[in-house]
C-alpha cells in the first residue's frame, strides 16, 4: 500500500485532488497505432498483437475458439466452482430481468399516439479481461444482461494464456451462458477487431466489459462507430468508515481491490483520526502477508462529519462505495454518483464482484456522474412509433407549418399541411 493523507478543503476541492491523484496511476496510452494495424492487417495483425502484448509462449493459431472446447471446460470444472458459477448466473439474470422496461404508449391531446418501445441490438461484443487473473465472473456479468436484452449474437473476446488458449474457467462460464462465438484475443486489438471486423470476425453493434487503460482507450476510440457500455478502467474503492467500523474488515476490502493492480486507487474517509490510522495500519499489515495484493495507492481523508463524507463521495464518484457506518441505510439514500453502493458493515465489495446479483462492470474515473452499472439497457435501443390520425394532423399541421417556416424549412410545413387537407 502507498498511503497518502489528504487535508479536507471542502468536498469539491478534496474530490478534485483525489481524482488528480488517482489519474497519476494511469499510464499514458495511445491506442491509435494499434487501431490502424488491426484495420489494415485484420486477423494476422490481431494474432500478432495478441501474442506480443499478452506475452503468450504459444501464440494461438486462430482467433476463433471451438465452442466444444468451452463445453469440455465446463464439464471438467470442479463441482463447487460449477455451483458457484450457476448461483452467480442466476442472481445476475434475476437482477437484469428486473431492469427490462415494458412498451408504453402515450396518447396526446390532439389525438396522436407515440408508442415507446425497446429493441435489442443485433450483435454485442463482450470483453473478459486476463493478465493478472482469469475473470469468468466478467463473462457472466456481460453475457447475461445481453441475453436478457434479447441480443441474438454475442461474441466474447478474452486474452489467451501462455499456452495460447483461454483459461478453462472463462471457457466454462461461456459454455454456461451458451456463448459459442469465442475469440482468443485481448487488449486494445480485441476491441478494434470487434468494432471494425476482420476476415474472421463480423463487426458488432455494442462493446461491453471491463479492462485496463488500453481497453478503455480503445473503447473511447471506437465510440460512435459502435456503442459502448462505459469507459470502465482500473477498479476503484472508496470506504466511508464510522467509529465502530472493524479496521480488519475494512483492510481486507481495500486489499481485495488492490488485487486488481497497482493502478487501482483506494480511498478511506472517516470523521475520527483514530479510525483512519487503524484502517491504514491494518491494511498495510494485511497487504504485507498476501502476495496477490499489489502496491496500490491509498488515500486517507479526515472529514468534518458523515454528511461531508457523502458529499465527497458524490463529487468524487467512485466505482465502488462502502458505507461502513451504523446509519449506512440512511446515508445510502443520499448517494447519487457511485457505480455501486455497499450498505452496512457486511457489505463487502467482493459480494458485488461475484454473487450479489448486481453487475461489477461499473463506471470508473468519475464517470458515475453520468453512467451506471452495465445492464440490459446497454444492449437495447429505443424506438418511437408515431401515429397521426386525421384529426391530429388537422390540429397539428398549422403549428408545424409555423415552426418550420420560422426555421427556414418551408417544405417541412408543406409536408404536414397537405395531410390536414383530406
Amino acid at each position: 500500500m502507498r498511503p497518502r493523507r489528504f487535508e479536507w478543503e471542502g468536498a469539491a476541492e478534496t474530490a478534485a485532488a483525489l481524482r488528480a491523484w488517482a489519474e497519476q496511476t494511469s499510464p499514458e496510452v495511445d491506442a491509435a497505432p494499434i487501431e490502424r494495424e488491426v484495420r489494415e492487417g485484420g486477423d494476422e495483425a490481431v494474432l500478432r498483437l495478441t501474442a506480443k502484448f499478452d506475452a503468450t509462449e504459444a501464440a494461438p493459431s486462430s482467433l476463433r475458439v471451438d465452442p466444444e472446447t468451452a463445453q469440455v471446460a465446463l464439464a471438467a470444472t470442479e463441482a463447487s466452482l460449477h455451483e458457484a458459477l450457476e448461483a452467480a448466473a442466476a442472481n445476475i439474470r434475476q437482477v437484469a430481468e428486473a431492469q427490462l422496461g415494458a412498451e408504453r404508449q402515450v396518447e396526446l391531446p390532439a389525438g396522436q399516439k407515440v408508442t415507446l418501445r425497446e429493441v435489442p441490438v443485433g450483435a454485442a461484443g463482450i470483453y473478459a479481461p486476463g493478465g493478472r487473473a482469469a475473470y469468468p465472473s466478467s463473462v457472466l456479468m456481460c453475457a447475461i444482461p445481453a441475453q436478457v436484452a434479447g441480443v441474438e449474437r454475442i461474441a466474447l473476446a478474452s486474452p489467451p494464456g501462455p499456452d495460447g488458449g483461454l483459461h478453462p474457467l472463462v471457457l466454462a462460464a461461456a459454455a454456461l451462458c451458451g456463448v459459442e462465438e469465442i475469440y482468443a484475443m485481448g487488449g486494445a486489438q480485441a476491441i478494434f477487431a470487434l468494432a471494425h471486423g476482420t476476415e474472421t470476425i463480423a463487426p458488432v453493434d455494442v462493446i461491453a466489459g471491463p479492462g485496463n487503460a488500453w481497453v478503455r482507450e480503445a473503447k473511447r476510440a471506437v465510440y460512435g462507430k459502435v456503442g459502448i457500455d462505459s469507459l470502465a478502467g482500473p477498479s476503484e474503492l472508496m470506504v466511508i468508515a464510522g467509529h465502530d467500523s472493524d479496521p480488519e474488515w475494512a483492510a481486507l476490502d481495500l486489499c481485495a481491490q488492490a488485487e486488481h493492480g497497482p493502478e487501482s486507487p483506494l480511498v478511506v474517509a472517516a470523521v475520527e483520526e483514530q479510525v483512519l490510522e487503524a484502517i491504514a495500519e491494518a491494511a498495510e499489515r494485511a497487504a504485507a502477508s498476501r502476495p496477490s495484493v499489489t502496491d496500490a495507492p491509498l488515500a486517507l481523508v479526515q472529514v468534518p462529519d458523515a454528511e461531508d463524507a457523502i458529499e465527497l463521495a458524490n463529487t468524487y464518484a467512485p466505482e465502488h462505495l462502502e458505507l461502513l457506518e451504523t446509519d449506512a441505510a440512511l446515508l445510502a439514500e443520499r448517494v447519487t454518483t457511485a457505480g455501486c453502493v455497499f450498505v452496512g458493515r457486511r457489505g463487502a465489495t467482493a459480494f458485488g464482484d461475484y454473487l450479489a446479483g448486481s453487475n461489477h462492470v461499473l463506471p470508473t474515473g468519475g464517470a458515475g456522474r453520468y453512467a451506471g452499472p452495465l445492464g440490459p439497457g446497454a444492449f437495447r435501443r429505443r424506438i418511437s412509433n408515431v401515429e397521426i390520425p386525421a384529426a391530429a394532423a388537422a390540429a397539428l399541421a398549422p403549428q408545424v407549418d409555423a415552426l418550420a417556416r420560422a426555421e427556414g424549412l418551408p417544405v417541412h410545413g408543406e409536408s404536414a399541411m397537405i395531410r390536414s387537407e383530406s
